[in-house]
């Protein structure tokens, strides 16, 4: 089996790469089909996905040599993305070629080829003012342009590639990247006091969980919408507490509102998501968000 995993050096791609690597995640063991893949773990600055006729090259130079008599379809995980919400309020082009253009070169590619394609997607693909979690059948009626281009890329890789799946999660974190618990340890050494807005509400992340399901995923031909997040519900002030908690720090977290910290592009107020379809096929082993936090910092000492 060849795998293709673009957006290779953010936290989700190094865990990713590490998981094919030990053959298992924190949660356990990966498919078996898994176990002797070939695989190819690239960055902007090998593969530009929002230039077609690169991918398209890129991709059958990956794939096509030695694609007959394989026993498994090749898989092309996408993890590239512009993800710095406010940037994408001001920077229209650049966020639809990486977010829209870029899947969907990568999606007719993995046809052309007849690999799977799995995309990662974002709880900004819906508005943020539910009053229970997102299921996977509700609409997306995103706020932001990061939202706005997230939703039409996920409409682009279902048109393009039908052997895809697009799987959406919030709130990640992992051991490579900048990410929010990183900054909130750092800001517990530096601070004594820090505020973090107690109206937004959604599910943390651990990056290894996410991989975890994207292989389980990936590996059978139940194509379709995902929601992968941790399970359990809080805000980001019940999260900074937590690790700093963890962290041992004695910085104290002061809860506000959204509206004393505005910020260029809204954020939603509520955008936990339910993890139906994992539940529904696959099976949904999605650590507790308390839990997969625990495994971090016991991971990083």
């Amino acid at each position: 089996m060849k795998i293709l995993i673009t957006g290779s050096y953010g936290q989700l791609g190094n865990a990713l790469t590490d998981i094919l690597e030990k053959g298992a995640s924190e949660i356990g063991s990966i498919p078996e089909s898994y176990k002797h893949a070939d695989v190819t773990a690239v960055d902007v600055d090998t593969l530009d996905i929002t230039n077609f006729q690169a991918v398209h090259d890129f991709v059958m130079e990956t794939f096509l040599p030695d694609i007959q008599g394989e026993d498994e379809p090749g898989i092309i995980i996408n993890c590239a993305a512009m993800t710095n919400v406010d940037a994408c309020e001001t920077n229209f082009e650049t966020a639809m070629k990486v977010n829209v253009i870029g899947p969907r070169n990568l999606a007719i590619a993995a046809s052309s080829v007849g690999a799977k394609f799995v995309h990662v997607s974002t709880d900004y693909v819906f508005a943020g003012d539910a009053d229970k979690p997102y299921c996977e059948w509700d609409t997306p009626n995103p706020a932001t342009i990061y939202g706005k281009t997230k939703a039409l890329s996920e409409k682009y890789v279902r048109e393009s590639c039908a052997e895809s799946f697009v799987v959406r999660t919030s709130w990640l974190y992992g051991y490579e990247g900048n990410n929010f618990v990183k900054t909130m340890i750092e800001l517990g050494k530096e601070k004594d006091q820090i505020k973090v807005v107690s109206d937004q509400v959604g599910n943390p992340t651990h990056a290894y969980d996410l991989a975890h399901h994207i292989f389980k995923i990936a590996a059978t031909e139940e194509y379709g919408i995902y929601h992968c997040t941790g399970e359990g519900i809080c805000s980001w002030y019940d999260f900074a507490k937590e690790i700093l908690r963890l962290s041992g720090s004695k910085c104290e977290v002061v809860p506000c509102t959204t509206e004393e910290f505005p910020r260029p592009a809204p954020r939603p107020a509520y955008s936990a998501m339910e993890n139906l379809m994992l539940v529904s096929s696959v099976g949904n082993e999605m650590r507790g968000w308390q839990e997969a936090l625990v495994s971090y910092f016991e991971h990083t000492k």
